[in-house]
């Protein structure tokens, strides 16, 4: 390889030196789930956090899953679906909007999140509760990895990228992959970067590996 490619996700793959960006702690705040027609997932860490709970309080509540990888995750798990959208939690807001102001949704998060459109949503009047389930830390092996000079880099998240930036900086030489738009405005100004097609890692990895 002419290049050296790093993944700065919460999973890795063979092709990549893998840097775990994240590490997650799991909150578990009291939920009476009876209140509410519809869950709002947006990711798979949602899912393992309800774990925590009894499954028969809210697995028969359908959910609105950011795309169809989670929502095939929750599928899985045992949970419905009400229906799942293209990655983006901004693109989640036009299917809030096919309910009734008075649908009762219970918005389950990470306690730092990227996308404003619950916060659109509520204040046109729907009616969204939010509970935080987990945290997300910057995990030591994204802190600390050695990256190589006119290496590819990979990012899944804006935090992937604020973790990595506390302790490195980008070389002029490399090459910018990202997983979403969301995710590009969290580089510095002037980084030039590449989008990949879909928001999943094996098309950022296709993309990368396109660029060696």
């Amino acid at each position: 390889m002419s290049r050296q490619i790093y993944l700065f996700a919460t999973s890795k793959h063979p092709d990549a030196i893998s840097a775990q960006s994240l590490q997650v702690r799991f909150l578990k705040p009291n939920i009476d789930f009876s209140k509410y027609d519809y869950l709002i997932i947006t990711s798979k860490q949602t899912i393992e956090a309800l774990k925590q709970y009894n499954l028969e309080d809210f697995i028969s509540i359908p959910a609105l899953c950011v795309s169809k990888k989670t929502a095939d995750s929750y599928k899985n798990f045992g949970g419905k679906i009400l229906d799942f959208g293209d990655g983006y939690g901004d693109n989640l807001v036009k299917f809030i909007e096919e309910k009734p102001k008075d649908t009762k949704w219970l918005y389950l998060r990470a306690e730092s999140i990227a996308s404003d459109f619950v916060a659109r949503c509520k204040a046109d009047d729907y009616s969204i509760d939010e509970e935080i389930l987990y945290v997300s830390e910057c995990a030591k092996e994204a802190l600390e990895v050695e990256v190589l000079k006119n290496s590819i880099l990979i990012f899944t998240s804006p935090s992937s990228i604020e973790c990595f930036l506390k302790t490195h900086t980008i070389d002029t030489g490399a090459k910018i992959v990202v997983i979403g738009t969301t995710t590009a405005k969290a580089l510095p100004d002037g980084v030039p970067y590449e989008i990949s097609k879909f928001t999943s890692i094996d098309s950022c990895m296709e993309l990368a590996l396109s660029l060696l």
